[in-house]
């Protein structure tokens, strides 16, 4: 899933900056569809242990060369701890999620992540919210009881994890505004990266499974597509406005749904359509209402 950052001031290129949130957001798809793809072969740990490895290599060769470690260090190390943990913790509630839950579903429950913060930013960072930003959370709670609705077949335990995965996920946002103010977004994903891979590299021998040769360039690629979609993401808001970006984030939900019908087969069900459609909506209106009030 995507998150937000902060635009540098006088830039403003906003075809530019909707260009790379779209191929973010195929990425954050893609990821999720090779996540769920793998997971039918391999412990969950092993998979999320090879998306923040490849992750961190990869950030390390492109960023180090360049900015060196001191570019890459944190002023707030406590902050990143505990947003890395969040993050982690999304990775592995999302991705279990998709073993019993189709993925355009599982996506569309997981981005009540902006409206949980937009509900959570009153009690934590002290900001206001509108009555019309109260309106577009209620509905997204709306729209996943309709997706979810009691007697269908995602009316299971299951959808507790994805639930849980957007909490942890608003949890990531939440502190990812906080430590901006301190440290850089390439600083930031870099430190969640590498603390995430020394922490799952100590869990991973409980869960080993020797990958086969034919599945490596999918576990690659699926490192990938984590990290270059934050970097197109981090890319976005560096050059465009949040509140232009924030309705083109939704497009992961279309990409999620085109790649689970041609890779699993699968077309959500008419009401679960619905909800995925309130869903998207409360999300636009949230942030239409940020924008205005912006």
């Amino acid at each position: 899933m995507s998150t937000t950052s902060t635009p540098l001031s006088g830039v403003n290129q906003p075809l530019k900056g909707i260009g790379l949130i779209l191929l973010a957001t195929f990425l954050f798809a893609s990821h999720d569809t090779l996540s769920k793809y793998l997971s039918g072969f391999y412990p969950i740990a092993l998979v999320v242990w090879a998306r923040y490895l490849v992750h961190t290599l990869l950030m390390a060769f492109i960023f180090i060369p360049s900015a060196g470690l001191r570019g890459l260090r944190t002023r707030r190390p406590g902050i990143q701890v505990i947003r890395a943990l969040a993050l982690l913790g999304t990775s592995l509630l999302f991705t279990t999620s998709l073993m019993f839950i189709p993925l355009a579903e599982a996506t569309s429950v997981n981005f009540l992540a902006p409206l949980l913060v937009t509900a959570l930013s009153v009690p934590l960072l002290r900001e206001q919210v509108t009555r019309g930003q109260w309106v577009a959370v209620i509905l997204g709670f709306v729209g996943v009881i309709v997706i979810v609705h009691p007697g269908g077949e995602l009316f299971t335990p299951a959808i507790l994890l994805p639930l849980s995965s957007a909490s942890c996920f608003a949890l990531y946002q939440l502190l990812t505004r906080l430590v901006s103010r301190y440290d850089s977004p390439t600083a930031s994903n870099f430190f969640a990266g590498l603390f995430n891979t020394v922490l799952m590299s100590a869990l991973i021998p409980f869960f080993w499974q020797t990958p086969e040769l034919k599945h490596l360039p999918l576990l690659l690629a699926l490192g990938a597509c984590g990290m270059g979609a934050h970097l197109m993401l981090t890319q976005a808001f560096r050059v465009t406005a949040p509140a232009i970006l924030a309705p083109f984030s939704y497009c992961q939900i279309v990409f999620a749904g085109l790649l689970g019908f041609l890779v699993f087969g699968h077309v959500p069900a008419p009401i679960a359509q619905v909800g995925i459609a309130i869903i998207c909506l409360s999300g636009l209106a949230a942030a239409w209402q940020q924008r205005k009030a912006g």
